[in-house]
């Protein structure tokens, strides 16, 4: 099934349960090309799942999903075909470790996007430039900082030339020290227009970068807005209560 939405992503009435609890309760979304979609709440609010089902590494109970006009909920659809246009990024870098850092970007070109060995590795090498890490094109992951691990694991995503950037707490397990480094790769990709979609707890990234502020609590969007208002103007108890916790 395809529709003519602009969207780039469309959620429609989304549920997700897990052995019976309801994670998700018909959350609706869209997200434009451009946007820089950050979603906050508290812990177990449901958050990650929205994100995770967006590519369907969790499969929704209900709901639909519409990506570049495609439902990917629909069972007929190659997910794998539209997966390859949504770079992820974890809590976790994931990265191969018995291969250096520009194999580990260069492996799902040249697998799954049918890129000559020499062309994924100029991608490669302009990549790692941008984010300052070309000198480390033949350290391992064990050679690296969390930070430079996380910058590596952003790095491969980018590789496949994705629609969408889906980041999943990108930070968290970063010293704190790490966290700005990260971050501002980040920035410089929403500069660039890259369209993201965001779960974190660095509030000061979602005021300066964001273009949409989405606030999940007990699987529904209780509020969303541009930083200006979410930040300034909240209208929700339950909000206010967050933010006063979390500034």
């Amino acid at each position: 099934m395809t529709t003519d939405n602009n969207a780039l992503i469309s959620v429609k009435n989304l549920c997700k349960s897990f052995d019976g609890v309801e994670v998700l309760k018909g959350v609706n979304a869209e997200i434009d090309k451009g946007d820089v979609m950050v979603v906050i709440g508290a812990s177990g609010s449901g958050k990650s799942t929205f994100l995770r089902c967006l590519n369907l590494l969790e499969e929704p109970t209900s709901g639909t999903i519409l990506f570049e006009g495609v439902d990917i909920t629909d069972k007929n659809v190659n997910i794998n075909t539209h997966r390859q246009k949504m770079g992820m990024v974890f809590q976790q870098f994931n990265l191969f470790p018995h291969m250096t850092v520009l194999r580990n970007l260069t492996l799902g070109p040249t697998k799954l996007l049918g890129m000559s060995r020499e062309e994924a590795e100029k991608k490669a090498m302009e990549l790692l430039d941008r984010v300052g890490l070309a000198e480390r094109a033949d350290a391992y992951p064990n050679q690296l900082s969390g930070g430079q691990k996380q910058r590596i694991a952003i790095v491969r995503a980018l590789a496949m030339n994705p629609d969408v950037m889906l980041f999943d707490e990108p930070t968290s397990a970063l010293d704190p020290e790490m966290v700005g480094e990260v971050l501002e790769v980040m920035k410089k990709l929403a500069k660039a227009g890259m369209t993201m979609v965001v779960v974190t707890h660095e509030m000061g990234f979602a005021r300066e970068v964001g273009t949409d502020i989405v606030f999940v609590d007990d699987g529904v969007i209780v509020e969303q807005g541009s930083p200006d208002e979410f930040f300034n103007n909240p209208k929700s108890p339950r909000l206010r209560d967050f933010l006063s916790k979390v500034l």
